[in-house]
Formats: structure tokens, C-alpha cells, sequence
């Protein structure tokens, strides 16, 4: 059971419909802020992003992981899907360097994620001149605040133990669990 008890449904319907996941749910127990953080979160991921929709998901489900998010690793979004994203390429995730399957463009973007996620202070002038290689001063910004978005919402939100609508893998609790591996997850 989440550690949040969700909105009622006059709370969340008029924000996100009746079939409204259980972090939305969650999150309209404020309305205005529930609204406005969806609002700023499909701006950042899908509606105004600059960052190939491949990348936003990869770079999105990677840090899921570091965060240990169980709702972020089981979704799967379109946008991504239809980039290409596949179960097999979720699997290059576990071992990014290792993976014939991922760009440099996107291993620069997910060993920036990665230090965002977990060694923050370690990024320096040397990390921002890689990433410059790669893209420019607008997506260098937008990149920042997609890390910074799912780093900071996906920890929450894992606080919040929302695993009760998520395939049986994805609830398993006191283990560290993947994104990639077998097992259902959830297209939205």
C-alpha cells in the first residue's frame, strides 16, 4: 500500500481522468500542484523537448534506477517506444559502455544522468565540455533539467512506495530491482 493515501476522485478526475495512475492520484491530493507538475513534466519530456525522444526515456529510465523508483521503471512512454525503445535496448542500460546499441551522443547523456543522480558534486568544467561535444549550450539546459526533474520527482516518488498498480516484479520491496530484465511493464 503507498505511504500516500490518493486524492478523491472529484480531486484527480478534472486533472487526469477517471483511469488516472496512482502517482497522479497521489499528487492531486494538491490539485494546483498536481496539475502544474504535470504540466511542467510533459513540457520537459515530450511537448517541448528538444532531446530526441529516445534519449529523454533512456536517459529517464536510467535514473530511475539510481533512484530505485519502481513506478518510473515500469513505465514505458510512447514517445520513447515509438524512438525506438525497446525491451532490449532498456537491457543496454544495466552496462551502457558495454552496449553496441547506444550512440555517444547518448552514453554522454547517460553518464551525465548518472552523476547527477548519484555524485552531483563531481560534476565539473571537464564534465560540461564533454557534454559540448555533443550538444549545444539550449540542450545542455534541457538535459539539466530532465535529470533534474526525474532525479528529484522519481526519489519523492519512490519515498512514496507507490507499487500497488505495478506488475508483481515491479513491487517487490527491500530489493534493488532494474528496469530492464524480464517481466511486464506499463505503456503509457
Amino acid at each position: 500500500m503507498a505511504r500516500i493515501t490518493p486524492a478523491l476522485p472529484e480531486q484527480y478526475e478534472p486533472l487526469f481522468g477517471p483511469d488516472a495512475p496512482l502517482n497522479l492520484r497521489i499528487h492531486a491530493n494538491r490539485p494546483e500542484l498536481a496539475a502544474a507538475f504535470a504540466t511542467f513534466a510533459m513540457t520537459v519530456m515530450f511537448d517541448r523537448s528538444e532531446l530526441p525522444p529516445r534519449l529523454v526515456e533512456l536517459v529517464r529510465l536510467r535514473i530511475a534506477f539510481h533512484n530505485q523508483c519502481r513506478s518510473c521503471m515500469a513505465i514505458r512512454y510512447s514517445p520513447g517506444a515509438e524512438a525506438g525503445v525497446t525491451e532490449d535496448l532498456v537491457c543496454s542500460l544495466e552496462k551502457p559502455h558495454e552496449a553496441d546499441d547506444l550512440t555517444e551522443t547518448e552514453l554522454a547523456a547517460l553518464d551525465y544522468a548518472d552523476l547527477l543522480a548519484t555524485n552531483h558534486l563531481a560534476i565539473d568544467d571537464a564534465t560540461y565540455d564533454g557534454l559540448r561535444e555533443h550538444f549545444s549550450e539550449p540542450e545542455i539546459v534541457e538535459l539539466g533539467v530532465l535529470c533534474a526533474l526525474c532525479t528529484g520527482f522519481g526519489r519523492l516518488d519512490a519515498t512514496w512506495d507507490m507499487v500497488d498498480e505495478l506488475p508483481e516484479r515491479f513491487g517487490q520491496r527491500g530489493v534493488t530491482i532494474t528496469p530492464w530484465g524480464e517481466g511486464d511493464v506499463i505503456r503509457a
